[in-house]
């Protein structure tokens, strides 16, 4: 990697996700070289992934290429690249293609799956955090069904039939209620000779409700909604270990099961070379009210991996891409004003609202003091997907998707395209 000066200052973000794209944007005409790095040369779309992991979208739809989306900006620039460590006492970075120079860095590297070191757990259950872990998930979904056609063995069918769904956030409900309609819309349409009573949906969440983030009422319509659905919840509770086909629930609960999908928790992922005292609950990277690492004048964080702990937000701000969008924004004027020696102005989060959708016509929205439920909810939730999409072709091949789904009530992205081994933890993309 070209490791020379240029006479601009040189920002370097790492990590493609909705905050460090947002911040990339915003200095489009400020006076710097901006350098993106990511492992990945795509923008991924969380928000859609369980509906790819549940066959509802193409995978394709959901991720964007970065380059295509900053074509028109002269003073940016991606490298494929991976982050190994961190230097900001030389101001350098270790990756796997060489040494980069940075003056400003933003580490916006987002979260992955919180296991809570329960290493069986990790083993065993399915994450869904990108979009190779939603294929994967996808995977296995079709391949247990199918084998539950020819499993014989009645305990075993059961348990290739049986869903555990950990979590009761936006992602585990949603997750929940896409497996449900799959149940209702698709199972025996597909699969002649299984039942729908055969299949059974489960969902586990530690706290007493589901959807803690959103109002009662909210919370309270989401559940009633998957339970109209025939998902069996268990608030309260929490798992206490999985063997593959195992699960135990602390409320005294044994589910036999070759399906947990897990929603329970994320964690802040970042390179190594901060120390130990600048990370937080969460292994987040505690920053201050502009983005800044604590202890360092040039070294930021927004989005996920980042902690802005004050009076007002004890905890930090929520890991949504909403919050990560409005840090990236403020952040690309901060450091404007930082270059041009002006004082910095405090990041406020805005909260625009929280959308979830658990079916077809379902959904809950909490809009300020505005709260919709059902079928008004799901078409706002809709909308505000399909706009915060990069890319015209994504938004529009999205849209026809959800389009034949609803009038057809069936996909056609149910396809076996790698096959995993949950105990080997390996995809073979050869059908054998």
């Amino acid at each position: 990697m070209d490791q020379k000066k240029s006479a601009k200052p040189r920002v370097v973000i790492i990590g493609g996700g909705f905050g460090g794209l947002e911040l990339a944007k915003n200095l489009k005409n400020a006076p710097v070289d901006v350098l993106l790095l990511d492992k990945h040369n795509y923008h991924t779309f969380q928000p859609l992934l369980y509906q790819v992991a549940a066959g509802s979208i193409a995978a394709d739809s959901i991720g964007f290429p970065i380059r295509r989306i900053f074509t028109k900006q002269d003073n940016f620039r991606f490298a494929l690249a991976e982050v190994q460590q961190i230097h900001p006492e030389t101001n350098t970075l270790t990756t796997n293609i060489g040494t980069i120079y940075y003056d400003y860095l933003i580490i916006a590297t987002g979260s992955n799956t919180n296991f809570f070191g329960n290493k069986e757990i990790e083993h065993f259950a399915m994450p869904m955090k990108n979009i190779p872990e939603a294929l994967n998930l996808r995977s296995l979904i079709l391949q247990n069904l199918e084998m539950s056609l020819v499993t014989d063995e009645p305990q075993e069918k059961a348990a290739l039939m049986t869903f555990v769904v950990v979590g009761g956030g936006p992602t585990g409900v949603e997750l929940s209620g896409a497996l449900a309609e799959m149940r209702q819309l698709i199972l025996m349409k597909d699969y002649h000779g299984l039942r729908k009573h055969n299949m059974k949906v489960y969902l586990v969440e530690g706290k007493a409700e589901l959807l803690a983030a959103f109002s009662a009422g909210a919370s309270a319509k989401a559940k009633k909604f998957l339970e109209d659905m025939d998902v069996t919840i268990h608030n309260s509770a929490h798992v206490q270990s999985y063997d593959g086909v195992q699960l135990k629930i602390d409320d005294g609960t044994t589910i036999l099961t070759r399906n947990v999908l897990w929603a329970a928790g994320v964690k802040g992922e970042m390179p190594e070379g901060l120390p130990a005292t600048n990370i937080t609950k969460g292994n987040r990277i505690q920053v201050d009210e502009i983005s800044r690492v604590n202890g360092y004048a040039n070294v930021f964080s927004i989005g996920d991996v980042a902690a802005m702990i004050t009076p007002d937000t004890p905890n930090g701000h929520p890991g949504v891409a909403p919050a990560a969008m409005q840090q990236g924004e403020w952040l690309a004027k901060n450091l404007i004003r930082i270059i041009n020696n002006q004082p910095t102005v405090p990041f406020k989060y805005k909260d625009k609202g929280s959308l979830a959708t658990i079916g077809r016509n379902k959904a809950v929205a909490d809009l300020g003091k505005l709260h919709f439920q059902g079928f008004f909810a799901w078409l706002l939730w809709g909308f505000v997907h399909l706009m915060t999409l990069a890319g015209f072709t994504n938004k529009g091949t999205v849209f026809l998707s959800w389009a034949i789904n609803y009038f057809s009530k069936n996909s056609d992205n149910r396809l076996i395209v790698r096959y995993f081994d949950i105990k080997t933890r390996m995809t073979d993309p050869e059908s054998k």
